[in-house]
């Protein structure tokens, strides 16, 4: 009886010599002397099966990817057949996906319900203001985890960790506690007394007052970006320190014989090899402040944004368009999707003209591969 070494060398060797058949197999199909006779039984088998596969599976690969792009691209196509329906043929069963007519009126009324172009600017000014700083204060914090050794390095990478698995409705409460009741150890208070008129037409805040709110403000967002503690900061200092990981440590070292300090070797040598992971950043970045509601809600009480007006918006057409009255959502739906297509149209019009940096971001920033 074979030892279980002499049957792996056996099974190696017939591997190898199956290998060998089926190169000699490809070099005689492509030089026009094939001979089926020479083939052994088991090839011929596994040519028949190779064959099977090759004529099944791309109705297999049709049917999933056509099951995948229906499941992604229906609510888009309703969206869009909506928004630019009549609201009366809601109600005609006749009409599924064309609509018998086409009408600008619904987008033109929704843009005036939620003020659409200042509701823009304001929305584009609070993500891309406190999305560059999350970028910078990211990239920084990911060259540090990836390119030096200091005490405590593990504990903080672990804190990076922590900020992507846990949810951020667990801080909410005593960051909108801070936010509200903002002292700063103290710097606050002295900045009241001697500017008192500026806090008092500003912040509302007595020349007395030990604090100051900063609810409904802007600064409740670039706070924590500025400290790299914004939405899905995590993600990003993750991302930029798996590619700075993978820069060659030949370039610093070159840098510092030439006599860069770190942060001149960083804004000199890594920023200008890291162009694709900044623009991946930055467009997540920017797309993830642009759709978040629920940390805009918890700071600001007025429908200032963009996601915060579309969450409302069913409220906003009862009052604004309807005069108060309470309206179906069967019968305001035109009005709604107008202003889902009104909401993502900037998203989507920045990804067209930005696909191809973007998809070359996410293959080098350590995503995948």
């Amino acid at each position: 009886m074979a030892t279980a070494k002499e049957e792996k060398q056996f099974a190696k060797e017939r591997a190898k010599r199956l290998k060998e058949k089926r190169a000699a197999y490809r070099a005689a199909k492509k030089a026009g002397t094939l001979d089926a006779r020479q083939l052994s039984p088991e090839h011929m088998r596994y040519l028949r099966r190779k064959a099977v596969v090759e004529k099944v599976w791309p109705f297999f690969r049709f049917f999933i990817i056509f099951g995948l792009c229906f499941v992604i691209l229906y609510p888009l196509i309703y969206m869009i057949s909506t928004a630019f329906r009549p609201s009366d043929q809601m109600q005609d069963p006749s009409v599924i996906w064309i609509p018998k007519s086409l009408t600008l009126d619904n987008i033109k009324e929704t843009w005036k319900t939620i003020d659409y172009f200042w509701t823009f600017l304001n929305t584009v000014k609070l993500n891309i203001i406190a999305s560059l700083l999350q970028v910078v204060t990211c990239a920084l914090t990911g060259y540090g985890f990836a390119r030096f050794n200091f005490k405590g390095k593990k504990i903080l990478f672990a804190v990076v960790i922590m900020m992507i698995i846990v949810p951020p409705q667990i801080i909410v409460i005593p960051t909108f506690m801070q936010f509200s009741y903002f002292r700063a150890f103290g710097i606050v208070e002295q900045l009241i007394k001697l500017f008192p008129s500026y806090f008092q037409s500003t912040y509302n805040a007595s020349p007395g007052a030990e604090y100051i709110s900063l609810i409904d403000h802007g600064i409740t967002m670039y706070a924590p970006a500025l400290f790299a503690n914004g939405i899905k900061a995590g993600l990003f200092i993750y991302i930029f320190r798996q590619f700075f990981r993978g820069l060659p440590k030949e370039l610093e070292d070159s840098a510092y014989l030439d006599g860069c300090g770190a942060f001149k070797t960083f804004i000199k040598v890594m920023v200008p090899n890291a162009s694709s992971s900044f623009l991946t950043v930055f467009l997540f970045s920017i797309v993830w402040y642009w759709n978040d509601y629920y940390i805009s809600s918890s700071y600001f009480l007025q429908n200032n944004t963009m996601a915060l007006m579309l969450q409302n918006l069913s409220n906003t057409l009862d009052l604004r368009l309807f005069n108060g009255m309470n309206v179906s959502v069967r019968n305001k739906i035109v009005w709604l999707e107008s202003g889902c297509l009104l909401s993502i149209t900037p998203i989507l019009i920045m990804y067209v003209f930005l696909q191809r940096y973007f998809t070359e971001g996410i293959e080098r920033s350590g995503l995948v591969g």
